[in-house]
């Protein structure tokens, strides 16, 4: 297969979330999904976003995306990226597409300067489990990912 990958713009925006939607259903998940063409329009492209990312395409057509953002270190002082969902269609797993994708995120992350390339898996997700494992990249099981969000994020931010 042909693989590219470009960077995305705004006119990829419905297939965006076409892959967003598609991950959450593989992910057990659909009906978390809130985003909407208008929303992901202004926080992937607008003048305050702070997140890039990338079209994986076979022959033209979309097969996959990434998107992602830079986090910063303390003790390295120095910018990581952090890779917040990486999405290959079921017809093209198992081609290396999703290996590509990772590479081309290391390389963005090499050449920005930073210090990590960081991600999170679902732990039942044994086949994404197990390229990472073959890329060499390393679990990280000492630290336990805490989050607030909806009504909890509300009140705890109110006092």
């Amino acid at each position: 297969m042909n693989f590219t990958i470009r960077a995305a713009t705004p006119d990829d925006v419905a297939t965006i979330l076409r892959f967003i939607t598609e991950l959450a259903v593989f992910e057990k998940a659909g009906h978390e999904v809130e985003a909407t063409e208008d929303s992901l329009k202004v926080s992937l492209f607008g003048p305050a976003s702070v997140t890039e990312a990338a079209i994986l395409e076979v022959d033209g057509v979309a097969a996959g995306f990434a998107v992602w953002f830079f986090n910063y270190s303390t003790w390295q002082a120095r910018n990581g990226l952090y890779l917040e969902d990486l999405y290959v269609s079921p017809d093209y797993r198992g081609s290396g597409a999703g290996k590509l994708l990772l590479r081309h995120m290391a390389k963005r992350a090499v050449e920005k300067g930073c210090g990590r390339f960081e991600w999170s898996v679902l732990d039942w997700n044994a086949p994404a489990i197990s390229v990472y494992d073959a890329i060499g990249a390393e679990p990280q099981t000492e630290w336990i990912r805490y989050r607030l969000t909806g009504d909890k994020l509300k009140e705890f931010a109110a006092g």
